[in-house]
């Protein structure tokens, strides 16, 4: 079998495994039952818009079907995956793991995730396979949310589910709890990815200085507990069909973690198959049986990462993190995102590696991930991708009003 060789005007398709998208607040009132519009009246007035890229005339670009493909095609990107933006109707704040205090307050927020959803199966369809639409659920009802993956499926919401963290003080089961089974069941029975954003998994911290100092250092910690939680829950065993994604957690910590992990999955496996009474034995005891194949291989089979916005130090670590487990993203519309520099983040990762690498990590990996149809998204690439010259060529010095990370001296940190 023979390819048609690669020409310097060749261009990549690229697609970012990272995007956010919401309504504009008010938009989201027909989209809630009828019985609801009262309460959500009350709860905006009283609203407060916590993130600084909500505000207008910025803002628009979470809602604004035509301003977000034009900016998005003049940055060399054709398609997306939407993570969501806005706050849902009836949250006190962006975290879905904020505890509702009654039973009527956790109704109304699954109603304002509802309203969300079905925004965003309203907004996707704006764009024909060009955008992969995430769903957002809730873990304290399983059911509801069994329910709510299958109504996205037949809605064409091919994203996947964006699972929240199960931090301290949640009152949530952990990750690696069966109870959430029926939820793993149904997105391995409809092949629907299951996301873990960082963000999502943090504890509540305050508002001190010193708080969001914390959070900065915990917050990928405490995203990537999803992957050891899973992994030694052995929900992979049970549903191998399940795929997570790991997404804007960063991606060079993958190769050290799977090597941690390995190490103590080894010492509590051993010490379980052995007649001894140490304390690993008692650790690790049932542990073989009940999690199945080690953390290398559960990550070799089931596992992928969003790399937002990703480094020179971590495009080096490509082949121990997969490189059929990469997925480029911009991080669109946010400030710490590459846009309007996506062709510039994309040298300073990319340059000098082999075209057909930089395919798969910028585009293909997301469109098998994600069910992206590439043949339809080639007319698009080939007028506003970026070509395979423009990506040979090492940046030389960032974009002097660059905000995101990708364009930061130091960029050889590896972030946890």
């Amino acid at each position: 079998m023979t390819t048609a060789p690669v020409r310097p005007t060749d261009r990549y398709t690229v697609i970012s495994a990272d995007c956010h998208a919401g309504a504009d607040l008010l938009d989201y009132r027909p989209y809630l039952e009828r019985r609801h519009h009262e309460a959500f009246d009350a709860w905006a007035a009283d609203f407060v818009n916590p993130y600084q890229d909500l505000m207008a005339p910025e803002a628009e670009r979470n809602w604004d079907s035509g301003r977000r493909l034009a900016e998005l095609e003049a940055d060399g990107i054709v398609a997306e995956v939407v993570f969501p933006n806005t706050v849902p109707p009836f949250f006190p704040s962006g975290s879905l793991t904020a505890p509702a205090p009654t039973a009527g307050e956790f109704e109304l927020r699954w109603a304002g995730l509802r309203a969300h959803n079905r925004w965003l199966a309203d907004f996707c369809a704006l764009a024909p396979g060009r955008r992969a639409g995430v769903v957002q659920i809730l873990l304290g009802d399983v059911e509801a949310a069994v329910a709510e993956v299958r109504w996205a499926k037949e809605a064409g919401l091919t994203g996947g589910i964006l699972l929240p963290g199960a931090p301290p003080g949640s009152g949530v089961p952990e990750l690696h709890s069966g109870v959430y089974d029926p939820l793993w069941a149904v997105c391995e029975e409809l092949d629907v990815p299951v996301n873990h954003h960082a963000g999502s998994a943090s504890p509540p911290l305050g508002d001190e200085p010193a708080a969001r100092a914390v959070f900065m250092v915990e917050t990928t910690w405490f995203s990537h507990r999803a992957l050891w939680h899973l992994i030694f829950g052995g929900a992979f065993r049970r549903h191998p069909g399940l795929r997570l994604v790991l997404t804007e957690q960063g991606s060079g910590w993958i190769p050290g973690v799977l090597d941690m992990l390995e190490y103590y999955h080894g010492r509590l496996v051993a010490a379980a198959a052995g007649k001894g009474q140490t304390a690993e034995a008692k650790f690790g005891a049932g542990l073989a049986e009940s999690m199945g194949k080690g953390p290398r291989a559960v990550w070799q089979e089931n596992c992928f990462v969003g790399a937002s916005f990703m480094r020179p130090h971590e495009a080096a670590l490509r082949e121990r993190i997969g490189l059929d487990k990469i997925m480029w993203g911009s991080d669109y519309p946010h400030d710490e995102g590459t846009y309007p520099y996506t062709r510039e983040g994309l040298r300073i990762a990319y340059a000098g590696l082999p075209p057909a690498e930089i395919a798969a990590m910028a585009g293909g990996n997301a469109a098998r991930v994600y069910g992206f149809d590439l043949g339809l998204l080639a007319p698009i690439a080939a007028r506003t991708g970026p070509t395979v010259a423009e990506l040979e060529e090492p940046l030389k010095e960032p974009p002097a009003d660059a905000t995101s990370p990708a364009f930061a001296p130091g960029g050889s940190v590896r972030v946890w």
